[in-house]
């Protein structure tokens, strides 16, 4: 065999993922705020993207992209509890949901649009008339509230106390050292000792002062630890009685839920220990957490899921998260003729790149109502009956009902949000493994399995507490074949206690 070099020709395939592709993959999977933010930097960045702001196409051709109609499964129970806003059917006959799916003015599940409807996404709802561009003073909608001025931190609302407080300036220079050593949970752990030899002041004198600022608002703030917080709130309500400080001293008992031995300790029945247990947890154990916490930022849906008058569920895009954006030619045909080679081939690119975006945010838009009117189908008994009724769901369900992989699936459901009549529901909350039938008949949803735990624990007397033994063969009595071990994990995820501590709990009246 000889050997030197030469030359070979070999064919194969790959899979090569474009920049835009990698683009597209990403969109898939962010969330709204997310998209919002992105699509802000594209229109900052690219001067042939504009945002679209017209409101001459007809509502109906808007929204007809963007909206599936669905048929629910089966007739309302009459017995199941109403859903919120819910309207009253005249029609009690509700078709089947696998026979009956429309969508309005040709949303294919190829996802093929003309070019037109390609270049300008618009995901359908009002239009904001244009604001933006030249308002007068008589078009402001800003009200007095946007001009009030912003709520003082914890520090500064000590510091004010403080002023007030104090007229003596070595007090108030110990009480300003107390101010920066806090915890953000308003807690002070540091040692008096410490604390006077950093100040060059007596420890008697230090805390005095700090004595004093725990009376401060919000009460309870630079204490040592939850018993002296606990205490100095009790205090200001003037119900720190001997069986209260008994309480507090035996803390570690009402966390074990040994009510019994509290009852002794304190020399008090179960009544009373029953109403200061309420008092104790009326109190709060960290009282400067909450002070300069962010607010929760409320969760906008993607999807919006109604019922209309004739009983069917319809599901839209909210056009107020959805970016709406369209592709300047006017602006391309007008430069292009005569721009430089190079600003020619800058233009070229920025316009593959504007018309790839909007392409990609009505794919994305129609990638989203197809997998949830899927989970909607999949699920109709939960928005009717509630989560008794959920129904074991996965990924490769989905997948294979809208003919997509199972990852395209999973970036689809994450982090997007549907408003249906009894609450928002992340989509992957519709994803619940199953629970095999103990007489080989229909599988379970983990979830409503939980929901019946939760429910069995409720319904319990303090003369009747259920084991996980009793619960497990309670499930089996309705068909759920569970094991014991199922139902502690369970149990624990939904911060129930072992029967064991809810039986000290409820032997005590109140």
């Amino acid at each position: 065999m000889a050997i030197g070099p030469r030359l070979d020709l070999r064919q194969s395939q790959s899979l090569v993922m474009t920049p835009q592709l990698r683009q597209a993959i990403k969109l898939l999977q962010f969330s709204n705020v997310e998209v919002g933010a992105f699509v802000e930097e594209e229109l900052e960045r690219n001067p042939l993207l504009e945002r679209d702001e017209s409101s001459d196409a007809p509502a109906a051709e808007r929204a007809a992209p963007d909206q599936v109609v669905l048929a629910p499964a089966g007739p309302r129970d009459p017995d199941a509890a109403p859903m919120p806003g819910e309207r009253d059917f005249s029609d009690p006959a509700v078709p089947d949901v696998g026979e009956t799916l429309r969508e309005e003015s040709g949303l294919a599940a190829s996802g093929a649009m003309d070019a037109e409807a390609a270049e300008t996404y618009d995901p359908g709802g009002a239009s904001d008339g244009g604001r933006g561009a030249g308002q007068g003073f008589e078009d402001d909608e800003r009200g007095i509230d946007d001009f009030a001025e912003g709520a003082p931190t914890l520090r500064e609302h000590l510091g004010e106390q403080l002023r007030l407080s104090f007229a003596d300036p070595t007090d108030r220079l110990i009480g300003a050292y107390l101010i920066a050593l806090l915890e953000p949970s308003g807690r002070l752990s540091a040692a008096p000792e410490a604390l006077a030899q950093a100040m060059g002041a007596p420890v008697e004198r230090v805390e005095a002062v700090r004595a004093r600022m725990m009376r401060f608002d919000p009460t309870g703030m630079f204490a040592r630890d939850l018993r002296e917080c606990l205490a100095v709130q009790l205090a200001e309500k003037n119900r720190l009685d001997p069986a209260m400080a008994a309480l507090l001293d035996n803390l570690e008992l009402l966390a074990r839920r040994d009510h019994k031995r509290l009852m002794q300790v304190c020399e008090v029945d179960g009544a009373d220990l029953a109403d200061m247990i309420v008092e104790i947890r009326r109190l709060d154990p960290k009282p400067g957490a909450t002070w300069d916490a962010t607010p929760p930022q409320p969760v906008v849906p993607d999807v919006l899921m109604r019922a209309a008058p004739d009983g069917v569920w319809i599901l839209e895009l909210n056009p107020e998260t959805m970016p709406r954006v369209l592709v300047n030619h006017s602006f391309s045909a007008r430069v292009l003729p005569r721009a430089s080679k190079d600003d020619k081939a800058f233009l070229s690119e920025k316009l593959a790149t504007a018309t790839w975006l909007v392409k990609s945010l009505q794919q994305r838009a129609q990638t989203i109502l197809k997998v949830a009117s899927e989970i909607v189908r999949r699920q109709d008994g939960f928005f009717w009956h509630g989560v008794s009724h959920l129904r074991p769901l996965i990924l490769r369900d989905i997948a294979e009902a809208v003919e997509m992989h199972e990852s395209t699936v999973s970036r689809v459901t994450a982090n997007k949000y549907m408003a249906t009549p009894r609450g928002i529901y992340e989509l992957k909350y519709f994803f619940t493994t199953a629970i095999q039938s103990s007489s080989g008949g229909e599988t379970h949803s983990a979830e409503a399995i939980r929901h019946r735990i939760r429910a069995l624990v409720d319904a319990e007397t303090s003369d009747d507490i259920l084991s996980d033994d009793a619960i497990v063969a309670s499930l089996r009595k309705e068909g759920v074949d569970i094991a014991r071990r199922t139902v502690a994990k369970y149990r624990d995820a939904l911060h129930i206690p072992s029967s064991v501590q809810r039986k000290r709990e409820k032997a005590v009246p109140g």
